[in-house]
């Protein structure tokens, strides 16, 4: 058996992941009983959590003869 405490975030991420777009589809609809515009915000493009190693320049030069 699982515990349920384990099974939480397999359902909490796609819970989080659509918050945003329920709000946008909320908004919207306020916003059409009201008669406005609703526009969705700019949003950030996601960004990868692990930063590149940092690159080391090798700046010795071998000389050829």
């Amino acid at each position: 058996m699982v515990c349920i405490a384990c099974l939480l975030p397999l359902f909490l991420v796609p819970i989080v992941n659509i918050l945003p777009l329920l709000f946008d589809f909320i908004m919207g609809k306020i916003y059409r009983l009201l008669g406005w515009e609703y526009r969705k915000p700019e949003r950030a493009p996601p960004a990868c959590p692990y930063k590149p190693a940092a690159k080391l320049e090798n700046n010795s030069k071998v000389s050829d003869r």
